[in-house]
């Protein structure tokens, strides 16, 4: 089968043995499309992951074998995520779900951008669900990361009503932005990129060019899912005494928030990584109602053109990649 593998920092299309079930509980999924994360670049950008690894996990894909006690059975299209939580050890129990070893032991294999993957009883069991009739494969591919996203919503605790500013309006702010809102908060949204910030409020959420926040904004929670350096900077200056900074991305250089401004402030600055598999229920409810729109967030390439997504995705030339496999 065709698969997209790491060879010396950029992704090259090659053959490699097809998945088989081998006696195994589980499902062999013929990959329609997987979207392209910005934790994929991140990990090519940064080097860590090493030649031949296959990435690629916002998954769409249809059942083509399958020997599980699960509903689901050949043909069936579904959506899934990488990562399983156990549920038992002390990470699972604090709600660190993300932190849990056997969350970062579990995955597909061999990655979501290859013709065909293997998906575990296990992935089946606690993260993989049919895909809502009334979406499009596209729209469907969704489902992982704003699972991100609402677990980053829940984990900040804001209460209803509550102002929250989404600094970053790529495809994860964008999604925050409307996670938010179908979670009851007052939303705003800002960029760098008037495009982006047109896209925010075509979708009726108040949004900025960075350059025009009017300065007397002052969020109960901040949402940061820009990685520029200056948005932490951003986040400190709109952020009201005593309020809430989620951290969901990382910046090029590794500062920290200034001890004083969260001392002097009582401010509280957290991170959020990964969905549990109640997050990710929710995401796809949320998908399935239109509570949040994905329609025409994503440029669809081949998967022979996936360096050209990657490339475009870094110089902001699109919002958004569809790997498009099948």
């Amino acid at each position: 089968m065709k698969s997209a593998q790491l060879e010396n920092d950029i992704l090259v299309i090659k053959d490699i043995p097809n998945e088989n079930l081998e006696g195994r509980k589980g499902a062999i999924i013929k990959t329609l499309g997987c979207g392209l994360c910005g934790s994929d670049i991140v990990k090519l950008k940064h080097h860590l992951v090493k030649n031949g690894t296959v990435l690629g996990h916002e998954v769409v894909g249809k059942v083509v074998e399958i020997n599980s006690d699960t509903q689901f059975k050949t043909d069936d299209i579904i959506v899934t995520s990488h990562h399983i939580p156990c549920g038992k050890c002390e990470y699972c129990k604090n709600g660190n779900v993300s932190m849990c070893r056997h969350f970062k032991e579990t995955n597909i294999k061999p990655g979501g951008f290859s013709e065909f993957i293997y998906l575990s009883e296990e992935h089946l069991q606690n993260v993989a669900y049919l895909k809502p009739a009334n979406l499009t494969d596209i729209e469907a591919s969704f489902y992982e990361p704003l699972g991100c996203c609402i677990r980053a919503v829940k984990r900040t605790a804001l209460r209803a009503n509550s102002t929250a500013l989404v600094i970053g309006l790529g495809s994860i702010g964008i999604l925050m932005a409307q996670a938010l809102k179908a979670f009851g908060m007052n939303v705003i949204g800002c960029d760098l990129i008037a495009s982006r910030v047109e896209l925010l409020k075509s979708l009726g959420i108040e949004a900025f060019v960075l350059s025009e926040m009017c300065e007397s904004i002052k969020a109960d929670g901040v949402f940061m899912t820009s990685g520029s350096d200056r948005a932490i900077e951003t986040a400190l200056k709109f952020v009201r005494d005593g309020g809430k900074i989620l951290v969901f991305s990382s910046t090029p250089k590794n500062f920290g928030y200034a001890n004083n401004e969260i001392y002097y402030r009582e401010l509280t600055v957290l991170g959020s990584y990964s969905p549990s598999p109640i997050d990710l229920r929710d995401s796809l409810e949320l998908l399935a109602d239109k509570s949040v729109k994905v329609s025409g967030l994503s440029t669809v390439y081949p998967l022979e053109n996936i360096q050209k997504a990657i490339n475009d995705t870094v110089e902001n030339k699109i919002l958004k990649a569809y790997i498009k496999i099948s």
